[in-house]
């Protein structure tokens, strides 16, 4: 009774527009300021295709979510589809996925982009006791100005929201003018195995859309609202995406792999001289300061109510007693991320996140799977996706293909990750049903 109320309270005011500009917004991050390179060193101008591939497999990603969410319409997104279709302990699998693996991974990858892109101008960022203490002066500001408030968290990724989107923009449409048709001609196509591998790595720029559908129960006639929503949301990105691969692959040509740690930076220099590389790299590193902000100032509640409700340890759930924010789950989420940012490299980092993020997309179609069998009064009123079962086997084997790339130490480190999250769930379980008994 409790959770039906916490819904009714929910104002349903997100229309089409709004969630199509939060999908933009989320997913357009500051991963783009680096994956063009690493992505056209690969593949050359047949980057153009991993790009396409991603945005198709998206698609078949997105229409599920789309079904799914007009299905289970409550707050939560993926968490509160997979708890929906499979119960509590798959629900447990997509939160500790989600937190572990793609916020802490994922937030820390993005420090060692705002490092790389520093070293470009100032080559002290290449020293891994520099980097170290840097990652700790930037995580601890936002520890402070989390703990102070989250008013506080918020008026800092307003900011930095339009440095991050404006730079972006400008060099997609003002490069054009630049690009040598010559660069974006390719000899011979890429094995099978280096495109796959590569796509995984891109696929981190891909993702995070989800995210603006934690809201699920403040979305109005979710019906209409979230398979438009998504569909405008995913175009766009892609758009964007080719948009900036096409130019710097363009523009750079063979020259791309010497820029690899800020290719657009480069680009904006060939457009503004040494000034708009310079630029161009701040941007960068700002932008990418801004998605740690976001997790650092989002994550922790993730913690701190999973701590309430037992999925996460007592001290999680710790309420500062003069500025009421969970600071315990603040502390904890961030010194992750600082521990992860000195143990490896951009690219390291987001194929792991990648991986964790593919995990909760496939049991989200799973998920859209069991409940389009199920029979439900609201059936008749849910968006459905066209084909049959044709688009979820699309997204499930394109997940599959993706997660067969994984190194094996990969693998196993995912494997472990996965063996932990079912330990600490059942022995909490064991636990909680000894002191009953008792």
């Amino acid at each position: 009774m409790a959770k039906n109320q916490e819904n009714v309270e929910l104002k349903r005011v997100v229309g089409v527009t709004g969630l199509s500009l939060n999908i933009i917004n989320i997913t357009v991050g500051a991963g783009i300021f680096a994956l063009p390179a690493i992505v056209g060193v690969e593949l050359g101008a047949f980057s153009i295709f991993a790009y396409l591939f991603c945005g198709l497999m998206m698609a078949a990603i997105m229409l599920c979510y789309a079904e799914i969410g007009t299905r289970v319409t409550k707050s939560g997104g993926s968490y509160a589809y997979v708890v929906t279709a499979f119960g509590e302990f798959a629900g447990f699998v997509v939160n500790w996925l989600a937190v572990f693996g793609w916020s802490i991974l994922g937030s820390a990858a993005l420090m060692n982009i705002i490092a790389d892109s520093l070293a470009v101008v100032f080559p002290v960022f290449s020293n891994p006791w520099i980097r170290g203490v840097f990652y700790f002066v930037l995580l601890a500001f936002l520890v402070i100005t989390n703990i102070r408030g989250a008013k506080q968290g918020v008026a800092l990724i307003k900011w930095i929201t339009v440095i991050k989107v404006l730079p972006l923009l400008g060099i997609g449409f003002f490069g054009l003018s630049l690009i040598i048709p010559e660069n974006l001609q390719w000899e011979h196509l890429p094995s099978l195995k280096s495109f796959s591998n590569t796509t995984l790595i891109l696929f981190f720029a891909f993702a995070g859309f989800e995210t603006a559908l934690g809201a699920s129960g403040e979305i109005k006639n979710p019906k209409r609202t979230i398979p438009l929503g998504i569909m405008i949301g995913g175009a766009t990105v892609l758009l964007i995406y080719l948009l900036l691969q096409t130019v710097t692959q363009g523009i750079l040509g063979p020259q791309i792999e010497v820029f690899k740690n800020a290719p657009l930076a480069a680009v904006a220099e060939r457009l503004m001289g040494t000034m708009g590389g310079t630029l161009l790299l701040i941007a960068a590193a700002i932008s990418c300061y801004g998605a740690v902000s976001t997790d650092v100032m989002s994550t922790p509640r993730v913690l701190f109510a999973g701590a309430r409700d037992g999925l996460f340890p007592k001290f999680l759930g710790k309420v500062h007693p003069k500025f009421a924010t969970p600071y315990w789950s603040i502390i904890f989420f961030t010194g992750l991320i600082f521990l992860f940012s000195i143990s490896g490299g951009f690219e390291q980092l987001a194929i792991l996140a990648s991986a964790a993020i593919l995990l909760i997309y496939l049991l989200v179609i799973l998920a859209t799977i069991r409940m389009r069998r199920k029979k439900s009064e609201i059936s008749e009123k849910t968006f459905k996706v066209p084909g049959g079962w044709t688009i979820p086997m699309i997204g499930i084997a394109s997940i599959l293909w993706l997660l067969s790339s994984l190194t094996s130490w990969e693998f196993l480190s995912i494997a472990i990750f996965l063996l932990i999250i079912c330990a600490i769930y059942f022995g909490a379980r064991w636990l909680k049903n000894k002191k009953v008994k008792e």
